[in-house]
């Protein structure tokens, strides 16, 4: 079966933004605009038993009365539980355990660690400037690569689209960010690059052969020719990711989701948009080079006319 990627990609293109600008939209509404979790804002896992039954609602409704809803509650024994909360001083720890002995019977404090902020403001920083400059440095690997410097570009704009689409899509949901997170994007990065060379590898190689044939028509049937590689190896890195989602508890559940949404994303941008886009730049790129060669000569054809002009009337008859 032969799709025609080339022909349709404003399709695409439009899929890409109608997944994306409902997150961008969230960023701008949120303050801040994700949900960060104490990895980035620090706070209290206080872990807790129960002498009788005791399940996560009631617990929750206890912190929900003590205005601390956003607390995570994850069950980890029988009739023990992980309260992650946020910043909380002695007396506030106090409140908490006053309050769940009172309303759901005995009870005792296995542990109550405090938790500074594992990332921070710098630490943050910093992610964002090496993440920047590994950027600047694929986009002039694959430009040497290729020998091209739009197919370095389109690479990037194909690794961006990924990171606004799983940034997005916790903005939206304002599901908690953790250093899980991180983790994904970074892998995220390196998995959706790696994929796109794999089809510019092909389209370089069709360039060689198929000389008669346009750049679309190549980029068109190097993307179909590297599309079941593309998808069996999309199919075998989902599959574990499923797993771990359903079956990986509450403190895998972040990196699994921002994983899964992450690869499926680098997929689709792989073939539906860093190809489509380096067929686009390089028709813009060659367009405005043709203009500029069009206008370059009529003025040259001007200014010989003139010449040719003056030099008539200064001819005497």
């Amino acid at each position: 079966m032969y799709f025609d990627f080339i022909g349709k990609r404003k399709w695409w293109y439009a899929l890409s933004l109608l997944v994306i600008i409902p997150g961008l939209i969230a960023m701008v509404l949120h303050r801040p605009f994700l949900n960060y979790g104490i990895d980035f804002t620090g706070g209290n896992i206080l872990e807790v038993k129960f002498h009788q039954t005791v399940n996560t609602a009631q617990v929750r409704e206890v912190m929900d009365s003590l205005n601390l809803n956003q607390s995570s509650i994850q069950e980890s024994g029988a009739n023990e539980f992980l309260i992650r909360s946020k910043e909380l001083d002695d007396n506030q720890v106090k409140q908490v355990t006053g309050a769940l002995q009172s309303k759901l019977g005995q009870m005792e404090v296995i542990r109550n660690d405090h938790v500074g902020a594992v990332i921070g403001r710098e630490l943050e920083i910093k992610a964002l400037e090496a993440m920047a400059l590994a950027w600047v440095l694929m986009i002039i690997y694959i430009t040497l690569r290729f020998g091209d410097f739009l197919s370095g570009l389109t690479a990037i704009l194909a690794l961006v689209h990924d990171v606004l689409v799983v940034t997005g899509f916790f903005a939206f949901f304002r599901w908690e960010v953790d250093s899980g997170f991180v983790a994904a994007l970074l892998t995220i990065i390196g998995y959706s690059v790696h994929d796109t060379i794999v089809i510019y590898d092909r389209v370089r190689e069709n360039l060689r052969l198929r000389k008669r044939e346009t750049f679309e028509e190549i980029v068109n049937k190097s993307i179909n020719q590297t599309l079941r590689r593309s998808i069996n190896t999309v199919v075998t890195v989902l599959i574990p990711l499923v797993a771990l989602l359903v079956l990986g508890g509450e403190s895998t559940k972040g990196l699994a989701l921002a994983m899964l949404i992450g690869t499926i994303s680098g997929c689709y941008s792989s073939i539906f948009n860093a190809s489509p886009l380096w067929v686009d730049l390089r028709r813009l790129t060659r367009e405005r080079h043709r203009q500029a060669a069009i206008s370059k000569t009529a003025v040259k054809m001007e200014n010989e006319a003139a010449t040719k002009g003056k030099a008539r009337k200064a001819t005497p008859h």
